[in-house]
């Protein structure tokens, strides 16, 4: 049976923000391209200067560092290396990520941004370089581990996506759903369809990977849950060609956001909306992560899914309202999320 609405005078009891769940789940993450940033902002007054923000970034990292914001303890592991990585590493912690570094003889990539006119604008990029067959080897072997140890593991996407092959994404969500972990992918392009093949808990996608990966054709509505539901298919079809491959399982879910728009929580049985409060929009960049990092903690936490998206959609959204990307406060985005309204999909569209 779908859900039932849920609107902020009916809030169940499990609301995220309640006292009894202060729970600090162990979130592992995978950053599988850590990303140096530097931003220069607008002085903040005529006779000041402008600003320079020095921070570790990329999907991993911000993922992480929301999730921190949450309460959750977070351990990130990534490839570190060269001079630029030694710096991120350093960031990191002071950002109370714990750093599990594997080697990387390229070196990661690093960004310069330039924001004192409103909008961003490259000033310079080094890309990182993509990781040869031991240093994958090594990574492979340390998200493994550490993940055993974890509450639930989320594994973000490369940035350009060769740095790390999809195949490998795969292969690691698959074997730890068979290890009995909770796994969450915010995942794009080949990486989504091989974590959805390999039975991942939960994907978060944007509904523009959904058509930029081909997995659908357009966005509306109905078209987007075609796209997830086949998502969804992969996996299935996937389980029932199994073979000495390995041991595999089903997607269990699709969660895809939608910017301003209503977010979607599709599964197998029904399909529901997500609706935040409306609000202005400062910086974009960085809601689906800090999405993915609400929806990680609540699973962590043991919270149902649809609950656990009502805390990804509150961290997405009031993320918005700010310029550091994946920040926010813990206490406001749990007593935002009572706001957030979910809905089935009949009822929205009736």
């Amino acid at each position: 049976m779908p859900a039932a609405p849920t609107t902020p005078d009916t809030a169940p009891a499990t609301t995220p923000g309640t006292p009894d769940e202060g729970r600090s789940p162990r979130v592992c993450v995978l950053a599988a391209t850590p990303w140096l940033t530097v931003t220069i902002e607008a002085p903040s007054s005529e006779d000041s200067h402008p600003e320079v923000h020095v921070h570790a970034g990329g999907q991993g990292l911000w993922v992480g560092r929301m999730a921190v914001s949450l309460g959750a303890e977070v351990v990130v592991c990534g490839p570190f290396g060269g001079e630029i990585g030694t710096v991120l590493a350093h960031l990191a912690e002071v950002e109370r990520l714990r750093v599990r570094p594997t080697q990387y003889s390229g070196g990661n990539g690093a960004y310069v941004h330039d924001r004192r006119e409103g909008d961003r604008r490259e000033i310079a990029q080094t890309p990182p370089h993509s990781l040869d067959r031991h240093e994958l080897d090594d990574l492979y072997g340390t998200v493994l581990v550490e993940a055993m140890d974890a509450d639930v593991t989320v594994l973000t996407g490369a940035d350009p996506p060769s740095v790390l092959p999809a195949a490998v994404l795969g292969r690691l969500a698959r074997d730890l759903r068979a290890a009995g972990r909770t796994v969450v992918g915010d995942l794009s392009g080949r990486a989504a369809a091989a974590f959805a093949q390999a039975g991942g808990t939960v994907l978060k996608i944007s509904h523009e990977e959904l058509v930029e990966g081909g997995f659908v054709a357009g966005d509306t509505t109905a078209d987007l849950v075609r796209g997830a539901r086949a998502l969804l298919d992969r996996s299935r079809a996937d389980l029932a060609g199994a073979s000495a491959d390995g041991p595999g399982g089903c997607l269990g879910s699709v969660v895809v956001s939608r910017a301003g728009d209503a977010g979607l929580i599709v599964t197998s049985d029904d399909v529901r909306t997500v609706h935040p409060p409306p609000i202005t929009v400062v910086d974009h960049r960085g809601a689906g992560d800090s999405m993915t990092a609400g929806i990680a903690v609540g699973l962590g936490r043991g919270l149902p899914l649809e609950e656990s998206v009502r805390l990804g959609a509150a961290a997405g959204a009031l993320n918005v309202t700010r310029r550091g990307l994946g920040t926010g406060r813990r206490e406001q985005i749990e007593r935002f999320a009572r706001r957030v309204v979910v809905r089935s999909l009949e009822d929205a569209s009736g």
